[in-house]
């Protein structure tokens, strides 16, 4: 998978963009296992996509519901046994 980022927000340490192999949308956001530090990568559709580029709240909001891991039937890549925590 090749992951290409097309939004930043470092002062809420998360992105957006757009997976170039499968055409997928995606939000991610950085988590840490204690050996490792990763990406998680979340599914989202073009139109979302675009919603949260111009509302940045709305993206938070989605974030935040990751980050408790209230969408993990969206990751993209399932994690391993020692799954990180958010940072």
């Amino acid at each position: 998978m090749k992951f290409t980022d097309h939004f930043v927000s470092r002062q809420h340490r998360f992105s957006m963009g757009f997976e170039e192999t499968t055409g997928r949308f995606y939000v991610s956001f950085p988590v840490s296992n204690g050996m490792v530090e990763y990406e998680e990568y979340y599914e989202i559709d073009q139109a979302v996509f675009e919603h949260f580029k111009n509302d940045i709240d709305a993206a938070m909001a989605f974030v935040m519901s990751c980050r408790r891991r209230q969408h993990d039937d969206l990751l993209m890549i399932q994690p391993g046994a020692r799954r990180g925590s958010a940072i």
